[in-house]
């Protein structure tokens, strides 16, 4: 199989790069950003739609550039690289995917325009207090009516929620809290009455927000699928996220890989750089194992992400998940190990990487979580 790139697929990789690369050329330059009122520079969103990054995975038809998988986990790998803090995941996505995979066609046209030109944000909000991994597990209720729907409850966790202008809602329309039928998406104002968003940093330098929703009425045509169908929707949406992530993954293991090895070859001990100790060479040498393996099952998650077969897709993405959850934890510690105190300094650029990778370990599901699931599935192979 070959794994090379296209001329076009080249010339985008080089654009974003060098676009991440001019916008978060330091630490100090991301902590300027991370202070902005949205936790991201507007300016810098808007750079993202003016070169395309915002169309990628949108049909021509819909509005977009056409792109697929590959083109989506580029622009995320050089994202990781440079632990850039817009919301793509959250749009283009996570909101972005539900809208491509499940919206009607007046949605569709009201809805990606606005994301391709940078004018309108997605969130997804889909975690509930009780729900940990389970997508299925919703308790957020949506009671119709003869001008929609009444959306009542709350999500936890939502990623980028309090910058978004609407935000793809699960909820229940019928059945108890964790059955699999009876759930239904929505798209929802973030200005509408009754909606409150709390919104806060996270850890790894990130925005999200906690959202409730009292007394929300939503239109019929704000219904993303067929209704009480929506889990499948939020299944697939969690796939892609998936995929997004394990590239991500790999472009922060990637940079904090050479960071740990530029500062094996500086630091002197004994008189010497401490790179010359077998040691540690091998404790870098098993980092750059662990980074090769994610980036192989990152090009295993693009060709897999849109493979007919569900049920073989759902146990690939989860394997994904599983190696990518392994190597974040290996890179992350090692890099700390090798770089003593300094590493987890918040005045230093490693510690920053790790705890995106802590994050990205657990989110759409830790490593225990996907293992079950591959084991559910009897294993990847037939």
């Amino acid at each position: 199989m070959d794994f090379d790139l296209s001329p076009e697929q080249t010339q985008l990789k080089d654009g974003v790069d060098r676009l991440i690369a001019s916008t978060y050329g330091s630490l100090e330059a991301r902590q300027k950003l991370a202070r902005q009122p949205l936790g991201f520079s507007e300016t810098g969103w808007a750079r993202f739609a003016e070169m395309g990054l915002l169309g990628i995975p949108f049909s021509e038809e819909e509005g977009g550039f056409g792109g697929g998988p590959v083109e989506t986990l580029l622009v995320m790998e050089a994202l990781g690289r440079g632990l850039a803090l817009e919301p793509y995941l959250a749009t283009v996505v996570l909101g972005g995917s539900a809208v491509r995979l499940g919206g009607s066609a007046a949605l569709k046209e009201r809805v990606i325009p606005g994301i391709v030109e940078g004018n309108l944000r997605l969130a997804l909000a889909f975690t509930e207090k009780q729900s940990r991994y389970d997508l299925f597990d919703v308790a957020t209720t949506a009671r119709k009516t003869a001008e929609g729907y009444v959306l009542e409850g709350a999500k936890s966790v939502v990623i980028h929620g309090d910058s978004a202008h609407q935000i793809v809602v699960s909820a229940r329309i019928s059945g108890s809290r964790r059955e699999r039928d009876g759930i239904s998406l929505f798209l929802v104002p973030a200005d509408a009455d009754g909606v409150n968003i709390h919104g806060y940093p996270t850890q790894d330098g990130g925005r999200a927000a906690e959202i409730a929703f009292s007394g929300v009425t939503v239109s019929a045509q704000d219904l993303i699928g067929e209704e009480g169908a929506g889990l499948p929707i939020l299944e697939r949406v969690a796939e892609f996220a998936i995929a997004a992530l394990a590239s991500e993954a790999v472009g922060i293991m990637e940079a904090l890989h050479a960071l740990t090895v530029d500062y094996l070859k500086t630091r002197q001990q004994f008189g010497a750089p401490i790179a010359q100790f077998q040691v540690l060479q091998h404790r870098a040498v098993d980092m750059l194992i662990a980074l090769e393996q994610a980036r192989s099952m990152a090009a295993y998650a693009a060709m897999m992400v849109d493979h007919p077969d569900a049920a073989e897709r759902a146990a690939a993405l989860s394997a994904v998940k599983v190696q990518v959850n392994r190597s974040c934890r290996l890179v992350g510690q090692e890099a700390v190990q090798l770089h003593g105190g300094i590493g987890m300094t918040m005045e230093y650029l490693g510690a920053h990487y790790f705890k995106r990778l802590t994050m990205i370990e657990s989110l759409f599901g830790d490593t225990t979580h996907h293992l079950r699931r591959v084991s559910a599935a009897g294993g990847l192979a037939a």
